[in-house]
């Protein structure tokens, strides 16, 4: 037997929820609800529980579960946080929650919260999710999985380098040619650059489409071939 506090600020979705531990959860005894952060401190302090099950979102606000998770980690490392929330789409605030400390996070849609999530926490594991965010994160590392391949497919097929791919990252960055000729990482001259942005343009382009490409379409045309991604522009020292 295990306790447990339930944090949620839907009526409905709270009645619900303790309906879940009730008739699928019996080894867990819920020991206090709360639908504000105002109600929910008390009930730590009357009881600690074993495991808080945490809404993120509450009173409209969509911070306020990353904070309290966050404080309750801090003040009882002990207590377990498992992450029930209907943010189905804010994908960074998932991040934040385990940030916090959270064990796990379920989505309120699908097959929703199951017995099998909330013993996986009290055994003490770590990243435990429901089906539809696993089906999430399986997506996303499909996608960065393929990405990586076509990275490295492009970077044989072209022939680049780390210094090619410094340049046209740093260059996609706004960067001109004497800033990058200035990076620890780049042991060239504007000119030694200059003759470098004519080779890649050479490699990258059709002989026919090689008059005229400036940065930008340089750039552009690196992103095309996944050599450089635009969500990992990263500049350096």
């Amino acid at each position: 037997m295990y306790t447990v506090i339930i944090v949620e600020d839907v009526k409905l979705e709270l009645k619900g929820t303790e309906e879940i531990f009730r008739n699928e959860i019996p080894e867990a005894q819920v020991i206090g609800t709360a639908m504000t952060e105002e109600e929910f401190w008390p009930l730590m302090e009357q009881q600690l529980p074993d495991m808080v099950l945490l809404d993120l979102g509450l009173g409209g606000s969509t911070t306020i579960g990353v904070s309290i998770c966050r404080t309750v980690k801090r003040r009882y490392p002990a207590v377990k946080v498992l992450i029930f929330t209907g943010e189905i789409l804010n994908e960074k605030l998932w991040v934040d929650a385990l940030d916090a400390g959270a064990c796990g996070i379920v989505l309120k849609t699908g097959e929703l919260l199951t017995r099998t999530e909330v013993q996986s926490v009290m055994e003490g594991k770590q990243l435990v999710f429901n089906q539809p965010i696993l089906e999430k994160i399986v997506a996303r590392f499909r996608q960065a999985v393929n990405g990586e391949t076509m990275r490295n497919r492009a970077t044989i097929a072209y022939d680049i380098d780390e210094y090619d791919e410094c340049f046209l990252r740093h260059l996609a960055l706004g960067y001109t040619k004497d800033m990058i000729a200035s990076l620890r990482t780049m042991p060239f001259s504007p000119k030694s650059l200059e003759k470098r942005q004519a080779d890649l343009i050479a490699r990258l382009f059709p002989e026919g489409e090689q008059r005229g490409v400036n940065v930008t379409r340089l750039v552009v045309r690196a992103i095309e071939l996944n050599i450089i991604e635009p969500d990992k522009l990263v500049a350096d020292d």
